[in-house]
């Protein structure tokens, strides 16, 4: 019999805002003695750790969206397969994965130990308005237009806000200040959309934001990205849209389109504000996303 794969875990400090570091003592002592706890101090320490360690080992990932966004290059490079203790501010991987609520020793026994299954990544690439070049990877949403300038004004917002209740608070800040954006949308080769949007973004699983079901339909081991474009809207529309996005009755609008893809260009005039797992990216005019089906080895419910 094959031995199985090097075990270790590796907890971001700073995830959910400092508090993750408070899970230290509590995962050590639940350890077994053949697997060994990480907490880097920066995202350099990280991935070097990540390096280090031999290929296709078992990664446990403590922290959120934000931390396996960053983690995600290194993990495809050296082939590792990933566990999640959910402790972040968005979460939604593990709500994909099945994972979110549990109770983090529990979740830990889970990701050491549960077999793993394929997951999609995604993959956007653009130029800045300075012409520098930029790809990132994504494992639940890439944002493009509101959703991105909400992403930036969760930054600013009271620290004793988390999840749902500190995305809807920028959410609503952000709509003093609305802007929407001229797009040329073309999914798979085919022209999707023409003119003023308030966003084009892009989800590999069924939920956005701290569990808002935006794209309910969407499955994170199908091979395929799903495209959630919103339309103009005015500052009464779109307050009036984030309730139904709130509760997922948002695909009934006729300004509301939704298309599963493997390949998506979008064009933008102004400058297109971007974000990735929660995680805001700067701006961009051109923008081509696609899929990468089933790149990681993921534990799951």
């Amino acid at each position: 019999m094959r031995p199985g794969p090097q075990r270790c875990v590796l907890l971001n400090p700073h995830a959910q805002g400092g508090r993750a570091a408070a899970l230290l003592p509590r995962l050590q002592a639940a350890l077994p003695p053949d697997v060994v706890l990480h907490a880097p101090r920066d995202l350099v320490d990280a991935l070097a750790l990540l390096q280090k360690l031999p290929e296709g080992s078992r990664v446990v990932a403590v922290g959120g969206d934000g931390t396996l966004n960053r983690w995600l290059p290194a993990l495809l490079q050296r082939g590792h397969e990933l566990g999640v203790v959910s402790v972040g501010t968005g979460n939604d991987v593990a709500r994909s994965l099945g994972l979110h609520g549990r109770a983090p020793l529990a979740s830990l026994v889970h990701a050491l130990n549960a077999d793993p299954r394929l997951m999609d990544v995604g993959c956007a690439e653009w130029m800045d308005p300075q012409g520098r070049e930029y790809r990132v990877l994504f494992l639940s949403s890439f944002t493009a237009g509101f959703d991105s300038a909400v992403v930036l004004r969760t930054l600013s917002g009271p620290r004793w806000l988390s999840g749902m209740p500190r995305y809807a608070w920028a959410a609503l800040a952000e709509l003093a200040h609305l802007q929407t954006w001229r797009l040329d949308v073309t999914a798979n080769g085919k022209h999707l959309h023409s003119g003023p949007a308030l966003f084009a973004s892009s989800l590999n699983t069924p939920t956005f934001g701290s569990g808002m079901p935006a794209t309910p339909a969407a499955r994170t081991n199908d091979g395929l990205l799903n495209l959630l474009l919103a339309g103009e809207f005015g500052r009464l529309g779109a307050l009036a849209m984030l309730p139904r996005l709130l509760t997922g009755t948002h695909l009934g609008h006729s300004r509301i389109r939704t298309r599963a893809f493997e390949t998506l260009t979008v064009s933008s005039d102004p400058d297109l504000p971007l974000a990735a797992d929660g995680e805001f990216l700067g701006y961009a005019r051109q923008l081509k996303l696609s899929v990468l089906p089933g790149a990681l080895a993921v534990v799951g419910i």
